[in-house]
């Protein structure tokens, strides 16, 4: 039997995308280095849209953080600033999710995807 020594084991991340009609969908195995947005568009979270391939040019992948997880992620650059301020659904925890790299410290993570 091969034993993998548990500092060669890979962590991965667990995350909770909250769709607009209040389904939650967990998703498990997710890499740390991933974005948010490439985790919740390969899992088909609805509303998780991506129009511009996550280039920071949209706010199609604008989620909101619970915001006990605000600390960890940290804020918004300028230029998701700027696109945050596009969005209708804004709020104090607006994020774009294709601006958020995921971190092992990020395990439990739950966001909120607004109606659009």
């Amino acid at each position: 039997m091969n034993v993998i020594p548990d500092a060669m084991k890979m962590s991965t991340i667990h995350l909770t995308f909250v769709d607009a009609a209040g389904g939650h969908h967990v998703i498990s195995g997710v890499s740390p280095g991933r974005t948010l947005m490439e985790a919740g568009r390969e899992n088909g979270i609805s509303g998780i849209l991506v129009d511009c391939g996550g280039a920071c040019a949209c706010a199609t992948c604008h989620v909101h953080v619970e915001p006990e997880w605000l600390a960890e992620l940290g804020g918004p650059n300028d230029l998701e600033s700027s696109m945050l301020d596009l969005e209708e659904a804004l709020q104090d925890n607006s994020r774009l999710s294709c601006q958020v790299p995921l971190t092992e410290a990020m395990d439990g993570l739950i966001v909120w995807v607004p109606r659009r």
